[in-house]
């Protein structure tokens, strides 16, 4: 097929639709943001025993202060 001359591809936009795709467009200058990582201390990092007895102590020395 050949375009239909509809002027939505010229018009400098992000997403466009085109009539003769019958789909929407989008272009390549557009990022697409990724799912974010919730991740936390896990019991399988090397510093997670240590960041926990740490975060303990602090925990320990507020109680005794009160």
């Amino acid at each position: 097929m050949e375009c239909l001359n509809c002027g939505n591809c010229k018009q400098n936009q992000d997403i466009y639709y085109c009539l003769m795709r019958n789909e929407f467009i989008i272009s390549d200058k557009v990022s697409i943001p990724k799912e974010k990582s919730r991740q936390g201390w896990k019991k399988g990092d090397p510093d997670y025993e240590l960041r926990r007895r740490k975060v303990r102590k602090e925990r320990d020395d507020i109680k005794k202060i009160i």
